[in-house]
C-alpha cells in the first residue's frame, strides 16, 4: 500500500546542457534553484534586479533588461540618508546614489548581453499581490521595509496578469527568437496574506499561468509548487519558518527538474562539477596538516582530468583555492 501520492513529469523535449545559458526571474525559489546550476558551474544567471515576486515586477525586471534601460539619479529614493531602488533588492542600496546607479546599471548592461544569448527563461511567480507606490502609481518590486503609508496594497486579476504577460511574451520572442520560457508557481507560503489571502493569490497564478501555455511562443509549465504541496506533504521538508523550503525539499525538487530536462550527460558532468565545488565550501586550510593538503592533491587531479574531459567548465577558481592549499 501507498502511503503518499506521487505523479510523473514529463522529460523535456528540449534539453539544457552546458552550451543552453538559462535565466532565472522571480521569487527566492528561482535562486534555490538557480544555486544549484551554478553550483555545477552551467552558465546561468539569476534574479539581475534582486528577488522579485509578483507578474508585474518580473516584467519590469524583464522590460529593463530588453530596453538597456539607463538608471538615473531620478529613479532612485532617499530613505533616512540611504539611496534605492523601487525596482530593485535591498542589495543594491547604499549611502552613496553613485554606487547605487553603478551597480545596477552594470547588472542590467550583464542581464542584457546573457539574456539575449540564453536558451532558457525560468519564471518564478511567487504572490499576486503587489503594492503600489502612491506618489507615482508605479508597481513596487521592492517596500525596503518604507511604512505602509507610502504604498497601496492590490491583488492582480487573472485577466490582468495574463494581458501584461501575452503582451511580455510577444516582446521577449522578438528580442531572443531561440528563447524557451517555463513557468513555475512558488511553493513558499506568503504568510502574511494569510491562510486563505495566500490561497487565493495563488490561485490567481496558477489560473493566468493556464492561460498564458495557450501563446503561440509554446511556453511550458513546471511543477515545483505540486512536488511540495501534492507530494512531499509534510513540515519535515520544511525550514525553521515552515514557510520556506529545507535543503532537502530543494534538493527533491532539483532531482525531479534534471530528470525532466538533464540528459544523462549533463547530470553526470554536473555531479562530478558538483562535488568539486562542494568540496571548496569546507573552506580547508593549509595549515591544517599533511591529510588536508593530500586531499587538496587529489582534488587537483580531478580537476585536471574532468576539465580535460569537458574542456567548456570553468573550474578556474576551485583549481586556484586547492592550489593554495598545497602551497603551491
Amino acid at each position: 500500500m501507498e502511503f503518499r501520492t506521487t505523479f510523473t513529469i514529463s522529460p523535456a523535449c528540449d534539453k539544457i546542457s552546458y552550451s543552453t545559458p538559462a535565466m532565472f526571474i522571480g521569487s527566492c525559489f528561482a535562486d534555490a534553484v538557480s544555486s544549484k546550476f551554478k553550483a555545477g558551474r552551467m552558465p546561468v544567471m539569476s534574479n539581475p534586479s534582486g528577488t522579485v515576486y509578483n507578474p508585474v515586477s518580473v516584467i519590469n525586471t524583464l522590460e529593463s533588461i530588453i530596453g538597456s534601460r539607463e538608471f538615473t539619479e531620478k529613479d532612485l529614493f532617499n530613505f533616512n540618508g540611504f539611496w534605492l531602488s523601487f525596482d530593485h533588492y535591498t542589495d543594491f542600496s547604499s549611502d552613496n546614489s553613485k554606487t547605487v546607479l553603478e551597480r545596477i546599471n552594470s547588472r542590467r548592461e550583464e542581464a542584457h548581453d546573457f539574456l539575449s544569448k540564453a536558451s532558457y527563461l525560468f519564471i518564478t511567480f511567487g504572490t499576486a499581490r503587489i503594492y503600489r507606490r502612491k506618489e507615482t502609481g508605479r508597481i513596487v518590486s521592492n517596500c525596503h521595509k518604507i511604512p505602509d503609508a507610502y504604498f497601496t496594497r492590490e491583488l492582480l486579476t487573472v485577466d490582468d496578469i495574463v494581458n501584461r504577460w501575452n503582451d511580455e511574451l510577444d516582446r521577449l520572442k522578438s528580442f531572443n527568437p531561440e528563447l524557451k520560457i517555463i513557468f513555475t508557481i512558488s511553493p513558499v507560503r506568503h504568510w502574511k496574506d494569510s491562510p486563505h489571502g495566500n490561497q487565493v493569490s495563488k490561485s490567481t497564478l496558477f489560473l493566468a499561468v493556464e492561460q498564458l501555455l495557450n501563446h503561440p511562443g509554446n511556453p511550458a509549465y513546471f511543477p515545483a509548487y505540486e512536488l511540495v504541496m501534492d507530494d512531499l506533504r509534510d513540515y519535515r521538508f520544511y525550514a525553521g519558518d515552515m514557510l520556506h523550503l529545507s535543503d532537502t525539499a530543494i534538493d527533491y525538487i532539483w532531482n525531479a527538474f534534471t530528470n525532466c530536462y538533464f540528459d544523462s550527460e549533463t547530470a553526470e558532468t554536473w555531479n562530478e562539477a558538483e562535488k568539486i565545488t562542494r568540496a571548496v565550501s569546507h573552506r580547508l586550510r593549509s595549515d591544517s596538516g599533511e591529510s588536508v593538503r593530500l586531499f587538496a592533491a587529489t582534488m587537483l587531479k580531478k580537476i585536471d582530468s574532468l576539465c580535460s574531459i569537458k574542456p567548456f567548465l570553468n573550474l578556474s577558481a576551485e583549481r586556484e583555492y586547492f592550489l593554495q592549499i598545497c602551497g603551491s
